[in-house]
């Protein structure tokens, strides 16, 4: 058994600090690096770059809405011809930083609102695989199982790569719980070590209201932005070790 793990890091902006990249780094096998949109500057992105290139992470595009102030969580309706603009902007423009230190983009996922709206928003969906692939069709699109964006980018050709979390709550029907919901996103180090290793081993997670839900993933994902995402991430990766699941990239 393997999976790999990956986190949200590159979201701190000018002299606002979010998360503890360094750390993380040192800990997942995928970094999401924020690509200017919904966070992360220049100087941050280049370091981050740097850091996931000493690690060893390979570096992804996490692409999202031009929402700065939202921190890309909030949904708009942008029209499919301007965020095909954006989406290639965005994965030019890290992947351009990441050559610089030693590395380069290797996949793309999207970030906050824009990874929700895609599971079922058709125009916006079909917008994101087309710039992905316009960019380079090779490129792998992270996604939720069964989301239409993961069915549009597979009957393209691209690449695909199920991803679930560990430390958001689902509702029913494998969706994430709105982060507006309480208890959408969970905290506890051994509840979401022991959810990480039913998703790697057993396949499945137990939904807010108790159903049980198929999870078929390829990544488990930690939010770097989370409090105490460091902590989360080391029990995550030790108890999925001690469950014998080898976490390596894809």
């Amino acid at each position: 058994m393997r999976i790999d793990l990956n986190a949200d890091v590159g979201e701190s902006f000018g002299r606002w600090q979010l998360g503890d990249d360094d750390a993380l780094l040192r800990i997942v096998t995928s970094a999401n690096v924020a690509c200017g949109f919904h966070a992360g500057d220049p100087a941050t992105l280049v370091r981050t770059c740097a850091a996931a290139s000493a690690a060893g992470v390979r570096v992804g595009a996490q692409v999202g809405y031009r929402d700065l102030a939202g921190f890309g969580r909030r949904f708009i309706e942008v029209a499919p011809d301007d965020l095909f603009a954006d989406v290639v902007y965005q994965i030019g423009a890290l992947d351009a930083i990441a050559r610089t230190q030693g590395t380069r983009v290797r996949y793309v996922k999207p970030h906050g609102a824009l990874y929700n709206a895609i599971v079922h928003h058709q125009a916006q969906a079909e917008a994101v695989v087309a710039a992905v692939r316009a960019v380079d069709p090779r490129l792998p699109l992270v996604g939720l199982p069964g989301s239409v964006v993961l069915e549009r980018a597979s009957a393209a050709g691209t690449p695909v790569i199920r991803e679930a979390f560990v430390d958001r709550a689902y509702s029913a029907d494998g969706t994430l719980v709105p982060r507006t919901q309480e208890g959408a996103v969970l905290h506890d180090p051994g509840q979401v070590a022991a959810r990480a290793v039913r998703m790697a081993v057993e396949h499945e997670v137990t939904a807010i209201d108790g159903a049980t839900v198929a999870v078929d993933a390829d990544s488990l994902c930690v939010h770097g932005d989370s409090p105490g995402a460091v902590e989360l991430a080391r029990a995550v990766r030790s108890a999925l070790d001690t469950a014998g699941v080898s976490v390596e990239a894809w």
